[in-house]
């Protein structure tokens, strides 16, 4: 019992490290993105294109001629 607890916590770490560091090649493609584009993305945009798999509707609608 104590290892599966112990294995819950390895999961959680290794989670919030993926949430401090952005996705391989996140940060560069961000900055190659046009000064028009960043603008206009919000915070918790900027964080979802870095951090998560998924985007949210609102991100996908404004990088759509950007991405392949």
């Amino acid at each position: 019992m104590a290892s599966s607890a112990k294995d819950g916590e390895d999961k959680m770490k290794a989670q919030n490290k993926r949430k401090k560091e952005p996705l391989p090649d996140r940060m560069e493609a961000l900055r190659e993105l046009p000064g028009e584009v960043l603008r206009h993305m919000t915070k918790s945009e900027v964080k979802a294109f870095l951090f998560e798999e998924v985007w949210p509707d609102s991100l996908q609608d404004k990088l759509k001629d950007y991405l392949i």
